[in-house]
């Protein structure tokens, strides 16, 4: 009964299109319109800056942003205002103006007015200068707020000077590791891919809950419960069908979507033991759809918005973010313990580790079997 439906189900075009070309055809659409954003890349930018030529806080100030490594500077001594006009013009991203007596200003610890201008072509870039000069200025006023602690204690000048010098220099109390990307964080393509693929695998298991409907509405389901065969047989036939549909439709487009879009889920093993789990769960969801909708057209319109649901909560379009007891409650999404597992497994974990998602996924399936059996069968009671 399985392989029949089977073939009946691929000589239906509805299922390949609703299965993988349209979920393909968004993965396209959503990586060309956010597929620029993971990786953002830092415009050269050109500082326009006005200083008195023996101000030592404003050279440090210039050796600072030009030696960040991390933006390309390019600083152009002019006058205050050639550096107005010249961020006005757009021929410089930003202007730094530093004042007469701002070393000195700077150095007594009265601070020091230190004037940034952006213009129409500012950006990131220009914001990482300014941050970077307000990190110099900070070291100093932390040199300064020392020294002023130390003369107050009754340091000698030579002590002062070690005092101040260690302050300013000082790095960060705090140490930072490169180290990985979160163990549960897929990148945008792949949670796109992985997104679309929990979405759609709702629809994909559908057309078996479709298929049972309407052999009930023309007559042919009484004539297979007649057949000498448990009658639990033929909805595990059913489901069977949308199973098979699912495991497929859902390997395909995790595997297109992989190199479509250059995005590895992790190890073939753990992502086919991820997507069992995943499709057993939402296969969970058609014998309650089958007890609930009485005709194929109700089956259709609840099967969607189950497919919506769940797909819009599990991140198939934008991630879902959410805290205390609704988090709790996204996180027991199948989609969402599907996408996070891959993100696991893409990082490099390991079976251990995906043990909560599938605990979820899995756990989700057995609620919605005893929901199944609890609610009333509209279909038969018609």
């Amino acid at each position: 009964m399985t392989s029949s439906d089977l073939r009946q189900r691929l000589r239906d075009k509805s299922v390949i299109i609703f299965s993988l070309i349209v979920p393909l055809a968004l993965m396209f659409v959503f990586n060309l319109v956010f597929g620029g954003t993971d990786e953002i890349e830092l415009e050269p930018v050109t500082v326009a800056v006005s200083a008195p030529a023996d101000d030592e806080v404003a050279q440090t100030l210039l050796d600072a942003i030009t030696g960040t490594g991390v933006v390309d500077v390019t600083v152009e001594q002019m006058t205050a205002d050639a550096a107005r006009t010249a961020v006005a013009d757009g021929d410089a991203n930003l202007a730094m103006i530093v004042p007469e007596g701002f070393a000195q200003d700077v150095l007594a610890g009265t601070g020091g007015d230190l004037e940034f201008v952006e213009g129409d072509t500012s950006g990131l870039e220009t914001g990482v200068v300014i941050v970077v000069s307000q990190s110099v200025l900070d070291a100093y006023a932390a040199g300064t707020v020392a020294a002023t602690a130390g003369g107050g204690l009754g340091l000698d000048p030579e002590e002062l000077g070690r005092v101040a010098v260690e302050a300013a220099t000082a790095g960060p109390t705090i140490e930072s590791t490169e180290g990985e990307t979160s163990d549960e964080q897929l990148g945008q393509g792949a949670a796109l891919v992985a997104g679309q693929a929990g979405l759609f695998l709702t629809f994909t298991v559908g057309f078996g809950v479709l298929g049972l409907i309407s052999e009930r509405q023309e007559g042919t389901l009484a004539r297979l419960q007649s057949m000498p065969m448990r009658p639990g047989l033929i909805v595990l036939a059913k489901a069977l069908t949308a199973f098979v549909l699912g495991v497929v439709a859902t390997s395909v487009l995790l595997t297109l979507g992989g190199l479509f879009f250059d995005v590895s889920f992790g190890p073939p093993a753990l992502v086919a033991l991820l997507i069992l789990s995943v499709v057993t769960a939402i296969t969970s969801l058609t014998f309650i759809v089958v007890r609930v909708a009485r005709t194929a057209e109700q089956a259709g319109i609840i099967q969607s918005i189950l497919a919506m649901v769940l797909g819009i909560a599990g991140g198939a379009f934008f991630p879902v973010s959410a805290s205390g007891s609704l988090a709790t409650v996204l996180d027991l999404n199948p989609i969402a313990a599907f996408t996070r597992g891959l993100g696991i497994t893409s990082s490099g974990g390991g079976l251990a580790d995906i043990a909560a998602p599938i605990a979820i996924m899995l756990g989700f399936a057995v609620v919605m079997l005893v929901v199944a059996r609890l609610i009333p069968d509209r279909g038969v009671s018609r």
